[in-house]
């Protein structure tokens, strides 16, 4: 899920409206313990016209996280990551590199990855399905290491989340992350984010962790 990972950037000025919201959100996203998300991600080619878009709901906890879209189920308990294909029935077992995606963006930091290592600007207020938005785009400090050159961030202005999240790739395309359900604190169980095979009858194992 999001192999969506700046290079235009603004000038050194700080914009201190966008600066303002990013800690707003960012208090109230400390706050929750727990994360759940129903969204949709759409691609979009560079004549900006939408191609394929699939429905997806994430849960986090912390480090830990699941998501379910399409074919595929990802668990991750912060040690181990487990990717189960549906149609093959196989699941694939890595171990949790705790430095290579340090500061990245990943399910588990979809909705607070903009606390470190960019830029914003306030942009003008939007409406996202109806709901009226402040929008923020953010560019990365280092954007040689990303495959997107600008996000840009829309934040429910009544409620105080995240509602759409664009990515602007190097390339010319874009893809959306449009959030439909959110709500925060709902109590996970901790196995919730393990996979476990019993519960796939004839499922092939890879297990590649060393």
């Amino acid at each position: 899920m999001l192999t969506i990972m700046v290079s235009a950037q603004p000038a050194e000025t700080v914009d201190t409206k966008a600066v303002s919201i990013l800690q707003a959100l960012d208090k109230k996203t400390k706050i929750d313990k727990t994360i759940y998300a129903e969204f949709t991600i759409t691609q979009y080619g560079t004549d900006r016209k939408p191609g394929d878009s699939q429905k997806g709901i994430l849960w986090v906890k912390g480090s830990k996280y699941k998501y379910d879209i399409k074919n595929q189920m990802v668990f991750c308990d912060s040690v181990n990551t487990w990717t189960y294909l549906k149609d093959a029935n196989e699941v694939q077992i890595n171990k949790v590199d705790p430095t290579s995606d340090k500061g990245s963006l990943s399910p588990a930091t979809l909705f607070n990855f903009y606390e470190k290592g960019f830029k914003s600007h306030f942009i003008d207020e939007e409406k996202v399905n109806s709901v009226l938005c402040e929008c923020i785009e953010l560019y990365p400090k280092h954007p040689e290491k990303e495959k997107y050159h600008t996000i840009r961030l829309f934040i429910d202005k009544v409620k105080n989340q995240v509602a759409k999240i664009s990515f602007l790739m190097k390339d010319g395309t874009m893809q959306a992350v449009v959030v439909s359900k959110f709500s925060a604190n709902t109590p996970f169980a901790d196995d919730a984010f393990v996979f476990n095979p019993k519960n796939y009858p004839g499922i092939e194992v890879e297990d590649l962790r060393e």
